[in-house]
């Protein structure tokens, strides 16, 4: 397959903020767009895009108006959004382009690849960072990595496009040994993570010291480590200790991505979370009553916004 020049990324939240930011440093700003309809594009151009404190000069794209295919196209949308974001960049996908999704949850690379070909989907892990959006400014400090890999017996060639790619300009990135297991490990995380501190209006620093915030992080983690046993994903408590390294060591007054949604009056990924758990775990007849409480919480909370 020919290299990696050309890139595209739809949705700048947290994440897509920090990746176009990331691809338009190595590769020039002519070489990445940021996609999104003309509406928002305008937005994008009159508000400004502020990234670490400073100003982006992104080339943003009406993906309409985008004639070429290009050869990674990132997306980086709420899974709410998903399925738009499909549409929207529908006729800029060919034969040859690498699709990554940095979506929370377990889902967005099944509907990529049923949109697609499952095999030009390099399933994916956003992790390491801590990412926080208000308004048009986005901080990520640290700036993480992403966890990458293809699942048993799909063709590896678009992976090791990617990989290639990513030596080429020292993007950060871990090639997990079964990125299933690893996205099912994310998935954990933030079931906990993320849903503890929407239900308690906090940040990282609550879940770093013991209490009820951090209680129900690990209660919701632990549900998440039954439920994929149930499916055949080998999670465990090591798989707990190893996130709660990491969460432990983000800045006390970072914020997981769910309390942002919280705070913005925002509807969040509850059903990416606490929905996906409890779905499988009736499937299982496993009880999971923490996310059961959660999944009521959590809604109520955002049924008065």
């Amino acid at each position: 397959m020919k290299e990696i020049k050309t890139a595209g990324v739809i949705g700048l939240g947290a994440l897509g903020t920090l990746y176009a930011h990331l691809l338009t440093e190595a590769l020039g700003r002519e070489h990445v767009l940021v996609l999104a309809n003309k509406g928002r594009v305008e937005r994008y151009r009159r508000e400004g895009v502020f990234f670490n404190g400073q100003l982006q000069d992104f080339n943003y794209a009406d993906a309409a108006a985008v004639t070429e295919p290009v050869d990674l196209l990132l997306f980086a949308v709420k899974f709410g959004g998903l399925d738009s974001a499909v549409e929207t960049c529908r006729h800029l996908v060919g034969p040859d382009t690498t699709l990554v999704s940095v979506l929370n949850g377990i889902s967005s690379e099944q509907v990529l690849g049923a949109a697609f070909s499952p095999e030009q989907v390099v399933w994916c892990v956003a992790q390491r960072m801590s990412a926080l959006k208000e308004g048009n400014h986005v901080t990520v400090s640290p700036l993480g990595e992403l966890a990458i890999g293809v699942p048993a017996g799909q063709n590896e060639r678009h992976l090791r496009r990617l990989t290639a790619f990513f030596d080429s300009i020292s993007f950060s990135y871990a090639l997990p040994g079964d990125i299933a297991t690893h996205m099912w490990s994310k998935l954990m995380c933030n079931t906990g993570c993320n849903q503890a501190a929407m239900l308690y209006q906090c940040g990282y620093g609550a879940l770093q010291v013991p209490g009820e915030a951090r209680d129900t992080m690990l209660g919701a983690m632990r549900e998440v480590v039954a439920v994929a046993n149930a499916e055949g994903v080998p999670l465990s408590e090591k798989d707990i200790d190893g996130w709660l390294a990491i969460i432990d060591t983000f800045p006390a007054d970072g914020e997981p991505s769910m309390r942002q949604d919280g705070k913005a009056h925002r509807k969040s990924e509850l059903e990416l979370f606490a929905g996906t758990v409890r779905r499988l775990a009736r499937k299982h007849n496993i009880a999971v009553p923490v996310n059961d409480r959660i999944y009521e919480q959590v809604r109520t909370m955002e049924a008065a916004y």
